[in-house]
């Protein structure tokens, strides 16, 4: 909202030496969000004057119409001889009233104006449009052309009020009285402690039968409708420079008397109005809803299908206005340039639903500033005063008759009342206002205050979102000065740090950040389409989605089962912006639905939910697991003086999981597997012990060549996914520091050749059980196939280091320990020593 200094101060005597800036600063500590303040006129500088043209003479011979007149502009030049101009528009003739701007002037932009030459005559000044003094569009599409009655040689900044200041205000959605010069001198007035000239305070005519004939057949929708009369308005007046001017600086255009009057009432009030051609209207106006599929031409020309919860202004031919939005064309006030212009005018003032009046806006796409209004909020009890201020505009700018008649259609409504505690605000804000200071300050915003200890607080009618004790609190504090409220930092007990899990999963990323990936957050959101490129079959429990209502994609409606789809298009991404070695990961929640949750039902907002009623919502909410994952492509370890890079490969992504499961203390098992999106003969199962049952906690490897084509992947990309609350449950609790042993290592190398089909992990277990409490580790670093060893044969060999806490082992100890575990192998896996 843009709110004229020089305006504001018609209702709120401000002190002369207050500027926009200090404004500013008094409606900002009220809780007004005042966005900037525009200098009008900043460094404007005169002679600037008025002038009336003398001759025109066209020019010939350039590429566009040039023209060089002479200009009287008084006494203003010093010689009071005409001016010569050279000018190019063409909306101005002989006699007509200008503005002139001399040499020695200078304009907005600190553009200095001189004696130029120009199309071969010398121009002494310039006449000017709109745009070049900084006032914007007034439609005239070229040169400023005053009213005749203006004395040549008249100072025009004055006259056309070009230096101002303009106060922006970002008003929110609940502040629906701020859309107007009252509500903001209502502020700025409680601000400086100033007595308020309400504009809507007005001698208004009582209702009477010989008003113009209204219906209203929905009054949930239109709870109150007035109808006023003007005629005989003079076709060819024309809204007079200070009219225009503000609305200019308002930010809006100037059209017409009748829509200019209506405009400035709007912006000076805050009750958006219409004004029907009454020649133009056929019967009765009529409030309802649309027919379904009825259509409607707006004033914009744009042709629409209403729906039925439309709610429209009709006459006896059906919809002439979209109620709170727009008005029709069919009725639209003609102007004296276009021909024969409106002398007759019905004058509408009415209040409508907000939420109706916001859906048809967003339905439409047609947002207003009536409907910008309506649905924030509009004071129901100034209509019927908006109205009279209107008529008395036409009778006073246009020469018109007020018709006797007035029309007042109101459903009957009481005032919203409210019982709050005096103390109430004081708990609120945590300092002592005390019972006055309350009393005073909701007065203040026009609220009538009863009783002592329990106050009873009749809401005003221009402020709608005072609706529960809170709002009137809120009212007290920011009234005070937020600024006043003391500052308090809350004091959490101890002890109550970050929990065991949070740990883990932090630990879990600064550990894989430490391996060298980095760390890509993603939107949670998938589509059914991603899920099928990674090959995931429709049985498939990843297949099961939560789909959103209203999601930020239509190409993404539903949550997350997998973060790989996330993964892999940043994976995508910057390998087309040039980034070709890559490793990826994130942890976050995913969304398991299993289609067994019961429906989750509406909590009440007027207490505090039971218990019961919160665990059934928890109850209607999927799994939501905590997972990481990586994605790997190209070089793992780069190339240089040291020696040769390596690519990534399906093992690097293994350890990418093993390096998370350390971090919560737990060894996963590594397994084949066939499993989407992975490659079927690159894919690794991954298991751990989980309550004493090997559980399967993600996967790894190469993913699956359709996958990387589907997905316009780098070849042999990687990636990997492990559920972290399942590694979590894994983990025996906080990580214990290992004891360091001062005795010597005894190492012992073992090769066992077993069926290819055999997994190395299941050696690797008998191994382990085998060795007994003195193996400290084992390490597969070896695999070997050949002739020798016979077809669907391969040898595995292991490194196995053997250490005793108190002593130093001897060798027969360290060869009794590696042959227990081989012996356990060959139990349990078939195993045999090579070579044997």
């Amino acid at each position: 909202m843009r709110i004229p200094l020089s305006w504001l101060r018609e209702y709120v005597d401000l002190p002369a030496t207050e500027t926009g800036r200090d404004l500013q600063e008094k409606l900002v500590a009220t809780g007004l969000e005042v966005e900037t303040v525009e200098q009008l006129g900043a460094g404007l500088k005169g002679p600037l004057v008025v002038g009336q043209v003398l001759t025109v003479e066209e020019l010939e011979g350039f590429k566009k119409p040039i023209r060089f007149c002479t200009v009287d502009v008084g006494r203003a030049n010093g010689t009071g001889e005409p001016q010569e101009i050279v000018c190019g528009a063409r909306n101005f003739a002989v006699g007509d009233k200008v503005v002139v701007v001399l040499p020695g002037a200078v304009l907005p932009g600190d553009f200095a104006i001189a004696a130029r030459k120009t199309y071969g005559r010398t121009s002494h000044g310039m006449i000017c449009s709109g745009d070049e003094l900084g006032m914007g569009d007034d439609g005239s599409g070229g040169i400023i052309v005053l009213p005749p009655e203006h004395e040549v040689g008249t100072d025009a900044i004055e006259l056309l009020q070009l230096v101002d200041e303009v106060l922006d205000i970002a008003v929110t959605a609940n502040r629906g009285d701020c859309l107007s010069l009252r509500g903001v001198a209502r502020e700025a007035a409680i601000a400086y402690g100033l007595p308020l000239r309400d504009p809507a305070l007005l001698d208004v005519p009582g209702p009477n039968a010989n008003g113009y004939p209204v219906r209203i057949s929905e009054p949930a929708g239109c709870d109150r409708f007035t109808a006023r009369t003007v005629t005989g308005l003079d076709p060819e007046a024309r809204s007079p420079i200070w009219l225009r001017r503000r609305l200019q600086k308002a930010g809006m255009r100037p059209i017409s008397l009748a829509v200019d009057i209506t405009n400035y009432v709007m912006l000076e009030l805050g009750q958006p109005l219409h004004a029907y051609d009454r020649s133009l209207v056929q019967g009765a106006i009529g409030v309802r809803r649309a027919e379904q599929g009825e259509k409607f031409t707006t004033l914009d020309g744009a042709k629409r299908v209403l729906d039925a919860e439309d709610l429209v202004i009709t006459d006896d031919r059906g919809p002439i206005g979209l109620a709170g939005v727009m008005g029709g064309a069919n009725t639209e006030i003609a102007d004296h340039d276009a021909g024969a212009g409106t002398t007759d005018v019905v004058i509408e003032a009415a209040h409508f639903d907000p939420v109706s009046i916001a859906r048809t806006a967003r339905r439409h796409k047609l947002s207003s500033e009536a409907s910008k209004r309506f649905e924030r909020g509009v004071d129901p009890q100034a209509a019927s005063a908006a109205a009279q201020r209107t008529v008395d505009l036409l009778v006073l700018l246009a020469g018109g008759t007020a018709d006797p008649g007035v029309t007042e259609v109101i459903a009957p409504s009481a005032p919203h009342t409210i019982t709050l505690p005096a103390d109430h605000p004081d708990k609120v804000a945590g300092v002592t206002y005390g019972r006055e200071t309350v009393v005073r300050r909701l007065q203040q915003v026009g609220c009538d205050v009863y009783g002592q200890d329990n106050l009873t607080v009749t809401v005003p009618s221009w402020r709608p979102d005072l609706v529960e004790p809170n709002d009137l609190a809120e009212e007290v504090i920011r009234l005070e000065g937020y600024e006043n409220l003391p500052s308090t930092l809350p004091r959490p007990p101890a002890g109550r740090g970050l929990t065991e899990r949070q740990r883990l999963h932090r630990r879990a990323g600064r550990a894989l950040a430490g391996a060298g990936y980095v760390e890509a957050l993603n939107y949670p959101f998938i589509s059914d389409e991603t899920l099928g490129k990674l090959g995931i079959e429709q049985d498939d429990p990843r297949r099961t989605t939560v789909k959103l209502v209203n999601p930020l994609s239509d190409e993404e409606p539903a949550l997350r089962t997998t973060l790989l789809p996330g993964l892999l298009e940043a994976l995508r991404r910057n390998d087309g912006r040039g980034s070709h070695d890559l490793a990826l990961f994130e942890t976050g929640l995913v969304f398991r639905p299993t289609g067994d949750e019961p429906q989750a039902v509406r909590l009440p907002v007027d207490r505090r939910p039971t218990d019961e009623e919160i665990a059934g919502l928890d109850a209607a909410l999927p799994r939501q697991p905590r997972h990481a994952a990586v994605v790997l492509t190209g070089a793992r370890e780069q190339a240089g003086w040291w020696g040769k890079g390596r690519p990534a490969d399906w093992a690097d992504s293994i350890e990418a999981a093993r390096t998370i499961a350390r971090e919560a203390g737990v060894e996963l098992i590594v397994r084949g597997d066939q499993h989407a999106p992975w490659h079927p003969g690159r894919c690794a199962a991954l298991f751990a012990v989980v309550e004493g049952a090997e559980t399967l906690v993600g996967h790894a490897g190469e993913l699956h060549p359709r996958v990387i084509k589907a997905l316009h992947l780098p070849e042999r990309s990687c990636a990997m996914e492990v559920d972290l609350d399942l590694i979590e449950r894994a983990g025996t609790g906080a990580l214990q520091a290992p004891r360091i042993s001062t005795f010597p290592v005894a190492t012992q190398d073992v090769a066992l050749v077993v069926d290819a089909s055999v997994p190395a992990a299941d050696v690797e277990k008998a191994l382990r059980e085998g060795a007994g409490e003195l193996l400290e580790s084992l390490r597969l670093f070896d695999v070997f196939t050949g002739e020798q060893l016979g077809e669907g044969r391969k040898s595995l060999a292991y490194a196995l280091r053997f250490r005793a806490a108190d002593r130093t082992l001897t060798v027969d100890e360290a060869s009794a320990a590696r042959d227990a575990a081989v012996a356990l192998a060959a139990e349990r896996t078939g195993a045999v020593l090579r070579g044997a």
